[in-house]
């Protein structure tokens, strides 16, 4: 292997999110900086917003109900 060719690595890289959360990483980058986090995502949060447009969901639920018929 060629050692010129790799990029240095950092074991403790420095992750800081838009929340204001901060943690480290192993990375080549030196610092990161994340808009979103496990911290603030909604996925992990349990705060997680259905966006219903124009009655689509219904519409599916209405359609799939029918097909059961």
């Amino acid at each position: 292997m060629k050692t010129e060719t790799h990029p240095v690595y950092f074991a403790d890289a420095k992750v800081t999110c838009a929340c204001g959360r901060t943690f480290t990483v192993g990375s080549t980058q030196e610092k990161l900086s994340v808009e979103i986090c496990s911290n603030c995502h909604p996925f992990y949060t349990g705060n997680e917003k259905l966006l219903d447009t124009a009655g689509r969901v219904e519409k599916f639920k209405a359609r799939r109900a029918a097909a059961k018929k």
